[in-house]
């Protein structure tokens, strides 16, 4: 079931604090879900959060459910408290990084 509406700020702002193209993204979930001895299947590559990120900058605006929204404002939520306003690249240790580009958001790239 599509959500009816999403504000435009909402929208917008994930837009903004994902700043992974859904190619990149998807190739980074594949990378860091391989390991050792096994690799995971394209589809299930990666953590549940950014798998589900992957498939709303697949979906356009109309076609997103209230699970997407609720997706959407944790992503943000979550990009917001560890960056603050300032998206400009910053260096962090690899943990950190790591685990926002899990979910879209690259700190080393230009806004």
């Amino acid at each position: 079931m599509a959500v009816s509406e999403i504000s435009d700020a909402l929208w917008d702002e994930f837009h903004t604090v994902v700043n992974m193209t859904s190619r990149e993204l998807q190739e980074w979930l594949a990378t860091e879900s391989a390991g050792e001895t096994s690799e995971e299947v394209p589809d299930r590559a990666g953590k549940p959060t950014g798998r589900h990120v992957l498939d709303i900058l697949g979906k356009r605006r109309t076609d997103l459910t209230s699970g997407d929204v609720e997706t959407m404002e944790r992503v943000v939520e979550i990009v917001r408290s560890q960056r603050g306003p300032s998206l400009d690249p910053k260096a962090g240790g690899t943990d950190w990084r790591h685990g926002l580009m899990d979910i879209g958001h690259d700190p080393l790239k230009p806004a």
